[in-house]
């Protein structure tokens, strides 16, 4: 059975993690199997845009343990190397909109992965744990980085230090995530906001990702001296063409992502 299931809806790409009877924790098989889903949801010029899931009652409780201590396994410095390291790095490089679409409990580098998407939807029911400290780690998968700007430094160091739960209504209310959706709908309306992303100008998406990215290490003049020649070859695209054209003439415009 695969870990990592990967369907195509129209022109969204939804990814599933599917290790259900262990929460979808990772070990290396599952860690490859989302490479080259990645990898070939990049690839497939059908698909606009990608939602990450999970089975069962979690999105992803991390790393899975008892592959961490094998004397035989990989161990902590392939993992985070060869593993997590990779996947947030393609998560943020891919030019298309990643959604997370968080439906249970979200733990460790499962709650990372989820935060290094460009949008990030719960399940109400849904949790987000920085579990490290509760084993004596430190948060990896881009967790020192991306949650203290999502929540401030404060929030996010208290949150590493004391591993505490967060439900999905606080994590909406403090920032970390987009929205939450009811259980019952969670499944049909994240697919319904993704679809809505896949229709808009995904190209012009692409280059706003390109520029939120170049934003954590540019100081001011250099982010606006980008935002200029990033909006001259945004100029440049069919959608940027359309979307004027379409305006022009009253009528609902039909983007390519090019």
């Amino acid at each position: 059975m695969s870990l990592i299931l990967s369907e195509r809806k129209n022109k969204v790409t939804v990814i599933t993690f599917n290790r259900a009877d262990k929460f979808n924790s990772f070990n290396r098989e599952m860690a490859l199997q989302l490479h080259k889903a990645l990898d070939e949801a990049e690839a497939d010029k059908n698909c606009r845009a990608i939602i990450l899931t999970g089975t069962g009652k979690a999105f992803c409780a991390g790393q899975d343990l008892s592959e961490a201590i094998d004397p035989n396994g990989p161990g902590i410095s392939r993992i985070v190397t060869e593993h997590y390291n990779p996947i947030i790095l393609r998560l943020r490089k891919i030019e298309k909109p990643i959604i997370a679409a968080v439906n249970g409990v979200a733990a460790g580098a499962g709650a990372n992965i989820a935060l290094a998407c460009d949008i990030v939807v719960a399940a109400s029911s849904s949790s987000f744990i920085q579990a490290f400290s509760k084993i004596g780690l430190i948060p990896d998968s881009g967790g020192t980085f991306y949650l203290p700007r999502l929540i401030g430094f404060q929030m996010a160091s208290a949150l590493m230090i004391t591993g505490e739960k967060v439900l999905a209504k606080d994590a909406l209310s403090m920032g970390m995530i987009y929205k939450v959706f009811e259980d019952d709908v969670f499944v049909e309306e994240t697919l319904k906001f993704a679809t809505t992303l896949s229709d808009m100008p995904t190209h012009g998406i692409a280059l706003t990702k390109k520029l939120l990215n170049e934003s954590y290490s540019n100081n001011l003049e250099q982010q606006l001296i980008l935002e200029g020649k990033i909006q001259t070859e945004a100029t440049l695209s069919y959608d940027y063409k359309e979307g004027v054209n379409s305006f022009l003439e009253k009528r609902k415009p039909e983007f390519k992502g090019e």
